[in-house]
């Protein structure tokens, strides 16, 4: 298949400070073996070489643009002023963070699976987080599922093969029927967009490792890995788009289970003496409207203790290893609702 027959995909980068690994980001763009794309370069007031960068490309390639903020944002709304540069001509659209990159068949094999299965509103792969492959879990015989049975195992078997926005490619009409597209009170908001996505579209996967993700002290998924915000991101899951998957039975059961794995965690914070995470956690358990429980908090942290009595040397051990790692992370409890300006913009 040659350019001109090819859909059109619309590929966005937003970058702000992103210097230093922009140029291999562009770089892998024109890689492609995929020929038939656009790609918008949208620079956040970066303060850097970054717009000297995009623009020596953008004078080498037309089908490279620019489109500049007139004020600085953080990284979900610049994520959304980003998808708002996609054609209206694309048939599909790719985000591509300004410190990862892609491996030169991704838009390729992606498009692939889209074509030939006119349901599919995603399709993701495997990803290459640092030196990990994640997104894994997949029967390899399995190219596409149901939106509902790739949800219902995400919820009930702790299936993860959304990846992040960087590691999936979206129809490009369902990106448009939505302003904004992310939720931008959702640090998960990548996530949060599959479920919605998913309710009335199929489910597409490449059996291959076709983006990678570089992983950053600053970056939003380290931000949210030292939170731990894994357990409030999947509470606003299961409240909201649980009802649309799962059974009656199925939700409250995943719920209670959840809710007791959540207190467990809070009581290996109290144990840790962590205030930063105690502070955000109890912040997002009352927008999910559940009630805080100091008790609650305590049992687990006797859970915690109980757990471990066996073992009392090697307990402390890990619980003094785990507080050294955290203690950075307390100043970051704010950048999750103002995020850093370097984390993925």
């Amino acid at each position: 298949m040659d350019a001109t027959s090819q859909p059109l995909v619309s590929i966005v980068t937003p970058v702000y400070n992103g210097a230093e690994y922009l140029a291999e980001c562009i770089e892998s763009i024109l890689a492609q073996t995929y020929q038939n794309w656009e790609y918008t370069i949208v620079n956040n007031c970066s303060t850097d070489d970054s717009m000297e960068i995009a623009r020596r490309y953008a004078a080498r390639d037309n089908r490279i643009r620019i489109h500049e903020n007139r004020h600085f944002l953080g990284p979900i709304p610049n994520h959304n002023v980003a998808f708002r540069q996609i054609s209206t001509a694309s048939e599909y659209c790719k985000m591509v963070f300004a410190d990862d990159w892609v491996f030169p068949e991704c838009i390729e094999r992606l498009v692939s699976v889209a074509e030939q299965h006119p349901s599919v509103g995603i399709v993701g792969a495997y990803v290459l987080q640092g030196r990990e492959v994640i997104c894994t879990g997949l029967p390899y015989s399995t190219s596409v599922l149901s939106g509902r049975e790739i949800c219902r195992r995400h919820f009930l078997d702790r299936l993860y093969v959304f990846g992040s926005a960087n590691a999936v490619l979206y129809r490009a009409r369902l990106v448009r029927g939505m302003d904004p597209f992310y939720n931008e009170a959702n640090i998960h908001a990548d996530t949060e967009v599959c479920f919605k996505i998913l309710r009335t579209s199929d489910f597409g996967f490449v059996h291959q490792v076709l983006t990678f993700t570089r992983v950053r002290s600053e970056s939003l998924s380290t931000i949210s890995a030292d939170l731990h915000t894994y357990f409030a991101g999947m509470l606003r899951q299961l409240l909201a788009h649980g009802p649309d998957y799962l059974t009656h039975d199925e939700l409250e059961c995943l719920l209670q289970r959840h809710v007791s794995e959540y207190y467990r965690f809070l009581g290996k914070s109290l144990l840790l003496g962590h205030k930063g995470i105690m502070n955000y956690h109890k912040q997002k358990l009352a927008e999910a409207g559940v009630r805080f429980s100091w008790l609650r908090v305590v049992i687990g942290a006797l859970a915690t203790i109980s757990g471990h009595a066996l073992n009392p040397k090697s307990t402390a051990e890990k619980l003094l290893k785990t507080r050294s790692r955290l203690a950075s992370s307390d100043h970051q409890e704010n950048h999750v609702s103002h995020p850093v300006a370097g984390a993925r913009q």
